[in-house]
């Protein structure tokens, strides 16, 4: 079987709730079932941003597995 691990890291929106790139996420897992894989896990990691204007940032780990 062959896989492939992509990393995408979304931002919080500083005022509201809510990611302010999914369509970046989504985009990548479209972009890897147009290439025969499905996503097969995915994990996130939440950390603290220090910058005046950042929100947190949720970084997401994806495996996808060719179908």
């Amino acid at each position: 079987m062959q896989y492939v691990v992509l990393q995408v890291v979304l931002k919080e929106k500083f005022i509201g709730v809510g990611s302010g790139n999914l369509t970046e996420l989504e985009k990548v897992i479209n972009d890897q079932a147009a290439k025969g894989y499905r996503l097969h896990t995915i994990s996130t990691t939440t950390s603290g941003s220090k910058g005046f204007l950042g929100g947190d940032r949720i970084q997401a780990t994806m495996v996808f597995e060719k179908i």
